[in-house]
């Protein structure tokens, strides 16, 4: 079977808005079990292997999010199969009160390449980042008289645990919940004099994500970024770097710190780090390493089946030529985009390696997300103007062409569908 002469008959956009394309096999009974927590299109997705996905009525779908960044080597890669499959075999999880093999391996590995000290192993980026906060505020009952609050920027986005929604920016999340635990400051991103107006006697860290990826992929700048850590440095602060979305190789490095120059005293991964299972990480280097036993506790954290599965990938990510791989197939994929933007009259490219963001000349991008789904292409929208691009790291060039096909079909439905309304209101 030719994948990339898959073509899906043409449909109306206002349904797609609608409904999404039908699915020949019925689940709605199924569906009506699960909890309404975000919007799915009706498909049932069966298999994935590399970039494409299959769902239960074997139509391809090219997947250019990866479950947001998630399967950093695609789906169901087989070193990350084997991996799992012989761990499974000896041991999955002897308790989070016993060490074993696997989580030993890769807290020695994460360590040593990132050149962090210590390292706590979780199951999701917002406990790597409740961890963090909690790790702080341990550091600043020890060495900052007591101090706790936490400067962090707006729009920021650090998880949906009540602790990491109140350390998030406004402007991310729905805030009918107003999730307002105490400690935190909010400032503008990439703002050097606001984040120096807001630090007081007690702040205790500056927490940031060096690409904000919830608020439409805004990188960091150098300028600022250099700041913000000599800013901590002068005043004797903690700077945590969230890298749940950023580490592990999506931009061009294995943590977007050695992109910037910077050295965090606390970085917290996720996502990407398991691959496509629920692991996350929380490293500490030098002075912030202080957790005492007890403080940071859960029955999967660190176990052997997940920890496997996070040494074949960073072996994998490790592997000579990989991240320059990662880089070359970063930079072909911006070309593409610029000039498909450039084409449709869309607007600024923003990111880095294999993680950009297009923001468009209109609140259109929902319509562009529906639209490049009939054309068999998964992509995100981050916000109501801006698409999000997290194809898997060893991405080829070949899909990254045929993404570009399928985007530039979308643009021209949505584009088709917007002048028929247009003529319609004339009439």
């Amino acid at each position: 079977m030719n994948l990339f002469s898959l073509r899906r008959p043409p449909a109306d956009l206002d349904q797609l808005v609608a409904e999404g394309v039908p699915s020949a096999v019925s689940n709605a009974q199924s569906r009506l079990c699960l909890m309404p927590s975000v919007e799915r299109p009706a498909q049932v997705f069966v298999r994935g292997q590399g970039s494409w996905m299959w769902d239960c009525d074997s139509r391809a779908y090219l997947d250019f999010t990866q479950g947001g960044a998630v399967n950093s080597l695609g789906h169901s890669p087989a070193v990350l199969v084997k991996a799992m499959a012989e761990q499974a075999q000896s041991l999955m999880n002897p308790g989070a009160g016993f060490f074993n093999r696997a989580m030993l391996t890769l807290a020695e590995r994460l360590c040593h390449c990132t050149g962090s000290d210590q390292v706590h192993f979780l199951n999701t980026g917002a406990e790597a980042n409740e961890g963090a906060i909690k790790l702080a505020r341990k550091w600043g009952q020890l060495h900052r008289n007591g101090a706790h609050r936490i400067i962090t920027a707006t729009r920021s986005c650090h998880g949906r645990s009540f602790g990491a929604m109140s350390a998030s920016g406004t402007g991310t999340f729905d805030n009918r919940f107003e999730p307002q635990l105490p400690g935190f400051i909010n400032v503008p991103f990439n703002d050097l004099p606001a984040l120096h107006a807001a630090v007081d006697a007690q702040t205790v860290a500056i927490m940031l994500e060096p690409v904000q990826s919830d608020a439409g992929v805004i990188p960091a700048t150098e300028h600022y970024l250099k700041g913000v850590e000599r800013l901590c440095r002068e005043l004797g602060i903690l700077l945590i770097l969230d890298e749940v979305q950023t580490g592990m190789g999506r931009c061009g490095a294995l943590l977007a710190e050695q992109n910037y120059g910077v050295r965090a005293d606390i970085v917290t991964l996720g996502k990407g780090l398991g691959g496509g299972v629920p692991l996350a990480a929380l490293l500490a280097r030098g002075k912030a390493c202080c957790l005492a036993p007890g403080e940071l506790g859960g029955t999967h954290h660190g176990n052997a089946l997940m920890t496997a599965a996070g040494v074949a990938v960073l072996d994998t990510l490790l592997e000579k030529g990989f991240m320059n791989n990662v880089r070359q197939a970063g930079d072909y994929l911006r070309e593409g985009l610029a000039r498909l933007a450039n084409r449709y009259a869309q607007g600024e490219l923003r990111g880095q390696g294999l993680f950009w963001g297009l923001t468009l000349s209109d609140d259109s991008a929902d319509d562009v997300v529906k639209a490049a789904f009939h054309e068999g292409l998964l992509i995100s929208a981050p916000q109501p103007d801006c698409l999000r691009f997290t194809p898997a790291l060893c991405v080829s060039k070949g899909n990254i062409d045929e993404m570009l096909l399928r985007l530039a079909r979308a643009f021209a439905r949505v584009r088709t569908a917007q002048l028929q309304c247009r003529r319609g209101i004339a009439v």
